[in-house]
């Protein structure tokens, strides 16, 4: 499809291809289309004369030469929305990939809007509940926000995120979009698998921008799931989980990008564009009258640098940071989320509450104290202890195996039936353990339930079995802190 307006290609170097149009230059973030296939597929990003203008190519730039014909289509880069998408798989234009057949499509929408108004957003904080008892007690996250989510390879992201999706669609009738950028094909295709097998597949959308593909391509991938999200959100009336894995390579997409167009590097070689090119994507995501799109990001931090300035334009937009331990992993605690570096903006009285807010106080400091008497148990035991210290012990371990939970996704691997917690009743079992009421029972109960009404439902044998668990990981806490020493 063109306009009519066409031109000739007059420089290519590597992804950047520039063009001149005698008649009209093709406006900013045009798609152009040249190619003897007319197969490659090129945004506007620079005009540089009257007649010249600079793009960045989206597809390979195999088998383009000078001369060629290039051809304006007019419009941006439109990629479909609507129900149809959902349950497929898409590339950075919409594309199917997942073999099932073309979609019908019945609305294509530009992936460059503005974000919506100040007029328009609404004003009030609300928590979006996950019902995951340790992210909605320590790191709520709120409805229309952005959240980050750290941790490395094999802590449980995935699992995490396919739970949320689960969870999204249960309880919100919600529906979830995940975005790869600059995802390895192993990666996506495993995703796509588990998804599918865990059945939450049909509300859900998977967008991805291979780590293959060509820096244009994974810089635009994040714009496409964008624009499907707001479809939902704004036309839908609907509440949508996006999900992007990572936001770190939208970044280095954008600093690949840069640097192809010849532009002078800022700090740490990062794009002097940077912090524009972020606000652009992340402030799209955001609540309406209508719905709300919360998002959930992965965020890689360079060389574990928190000053990196990828790191820090990233943290300026997110409202909860969700920390992943491979320590508690190990324990078999999981979400394996690690209480104390898990941060919200969200949990102040103000917003969850007075009760909630001591709560998770007293939470986090018997955690702690926990946390710096571990030592002293792995040099000298718990019995030289003073019994005010005991105590701490014991509550802070009953409250550990308490913000376990079973998962809806991994019912098939681990038997145990998938729990969905409501904020009220994980807020009154972390409050009963503070107050030593299950004093008299041990803290294996504890593990992997749901309501804390559930602990004397407990059959003895289990007990007896999970007794046994917990006492292999004290051991192993106590090697663990005797090797940190």
């Amino acid at each position: 499809m063109n306009n009519g307006n066409i031109g000739y290609v007059s420089s290519i170097r590597g992804s950047v291809v520039d063009a001149k149009f005698p008649e009209k230059l093709p406006a900013m973030y045009n798609l152009l289309i040249t190619g003897d296939q007319e197969d490659v597929y090129i945004e506007t990003v620079a005009l540089l004369d009257s007649e010249t203008i600079r793009g960045i190519a989206i597809t390979p730039t195999r088998g383009l030469s000078r001369g060629m014909q290039i051809n304006d289509t007019g419009h941006h880069l439109e990629t479909p929305v609507g129900d149809d998408v959902l349950g497929r798989v898409f590339n950075v234009f919409g594309d199917p990939i997942d073999r099932k057949g073309e979609i019908e499509i019945k609305e294509r929408r530009s992936i460059h809007t503005a974000p919506p108004a100040l007029t328009q957003r609404e004003s009030t904080q609300e928590i979006f509940k996950t019902g995951l008892k340790s992210i909605d007690i320590l790191a709520p996250l709120e409805r229309g926000g952005k959240a980050g989510l750290f941790g490395g390879a094999g802590v449980g992201k995935t699992v995490l995120i396919m739970e949320m999706i689960h969870n999204m669609v249960g309880k919100y009738e919600g529906v979830s979009i995940f975005c790869g950028i600059g995802e390895r094909v192993r990666e996506a295709e495993e995703l796509y698998r588990e998804v599918k097998e865990s059945g939450v597949l049909d509300n859900t959308v998977l967008v991805f921008g291979q780590m293959n593909e060509q820096p244009g391509a994974r810089m635009r991938v994040g714009h496409t799931a964008l624009n499907m999200a707001e479809y939902f959100r704004d036309e839908k009336n609907q509440d949508v989980l996006l999900l992007i894995d990572n936001i770190f390579r939208f970044i280095q997409a954008g600093q690949e990008v840069s640097g192809l167009l010849g532009r002078l590097p800022s700090r740490v070689g990062y794009q002097p564009t940077m912090a524009t090119e972020l606000s652009e994507l992340e402030e799209r995501i955001c609540n309406t009258s209508s719905g709300s799109i919360t998002s959930i990001q992965a965020v890689y931090v360079p060389a574990d640098d928190f000053t990196d300035p990828a790191a820090v334009h990233t943290f300026g937009h997110l409202s909860s940071s969700v920390a992943l331990s491979r320590k508690r992993a190990s324990q078999g605690l999981y979400p394996a989320i690690d209480p104390l570096k898990s941060t919200s903006k969200m949990l102040s009285p103000y917003v969850v509450g007075d009760r909630h807010f001591k709560i998770a106080r007293e939470i986090r400091r018997t955690l702690a104290e926990y946390e710096d008497l571990k030592d002293i148990i792995a040099m000298l035991g718990m019995e030289e202890l003073s019994r005010e210290d005991q105590n701490t012990v014991k509550k802070a371990r009953k409250l550990e195996r308490f913000l376990t939970q079973p998962f809806f996704v991994t019912e098939q691997f681990t038997g145990k039936k998938g729990k969905m917690v409501e904020l009220e009743d994980a807020l009154e079992g972390c409050e009963r353990i503070l107050e030593n009421e299950f004093e008299e029972l041990s803290e294996s109960a504890f593990y992997m339930i749901g309501k804390i009404d559930e602990v004397k439902k407990q059959p003895k044998s289990d007990r007896e079995g999970d007794q046994e668990r917990a006492e292999d990981t004290a051991e192993e806490s106590k090697e663990e802190a005797s090797d940190e020493g």
